[in-house]
């Protein structure tokens, strides 16, 4: 199955989940309640990003399986194209193994090439040691940004005309995590429940996951 198809997702109807599982299990789950709630208005979230994922599910379901697989196939193909590309444009010394190298421009002052130039090993394995050490250092600050963003896009789609939404965004995007969830203890349980998921990174962007019990 292409990533494409497999990445994780979960449906709501209005407030309340519908469904959760990769994005093809989630679209079946869709058109198998269609006759149930045929008025009811449904999105689909990306559980890595937070971002509505736009489905075609018109037609049979067999339609719907074949679409999906010919995007994925296409999604895939892309991205292997685009990677082969990247990875050539950097030329390889002999013997030298591809080891998933993608060649990016890169723009730096003169002071920066300089020192550059000075250090043992050549440029481009000095820029990888600083960004190995940079990651290191971090101490998870980029993937906490990373979901609250994610966290930030599903309640924006979701949750805007809730009540108290604005001071939940903030204390969101604050790092007050207590008073985030405390916020939210009014709202529909599925809302939370995803949103925290969400905020916490605890929606793996691959294999499929259950959503998690003790979150309440």
């Amino acid at each position: 199955m292409s990533d494409y198809l497999s990445k994780l997702c979960t449906a709501f109807v209005g407030t309340e989940q519908l469904a959760a599982g990769s994005l093809i299990d989630v679209a079946l789950a869709i058109k198998a309640a269609e006759g149930d709630r045929a008025d009811a208005s449904i999105l689909v979230f990306d559980d890595a990003t937070g971002s509505v994922v736009d489905l075609d599910l018109r037609g049979t379901t067999a339609e719907v399986v074949v679409r999906l697989s010919e995007r994925g196939k296409r999604e895939t193909a892309a991205a292997r194209t685009q990677t082969a590309s990247d990875t050539d444009a950097e030329p390889r010394g002999r013997g030298r193994p591809k080891l998933g190298v993608v060649a990016r421009e890169v723009t730096l002052l003169p002071r920066h090439w300089e020192w550059l130039s000075a250090q043992p090993g050549g440029t481009s394995q000095v820029l990888r040691r600083l960004v190995d050490a940079a990651r290191r250092s971090d101490g998870g600050q980029t993937q906490a940004k990373a979901a609250r963003e994610a966290a930030y896009r599903f309640l924006n789609a979701l949750a805007g005309d809730l009540p108290g939404f604005e001071d939940t965004i903030r204390s969101l995007f604050a790092g007050e995590d207590r008073d985030f969830a405390d916020r939210m203890n009014a709202w529909p349980p599925d809302v939370r429940r995803h949103a925290l998921k969400l905020a916490t990174g605890s929606c793996p962007p691959r294999a499929p996951q259950e959503p998690d019990p003790t979150i309440r």
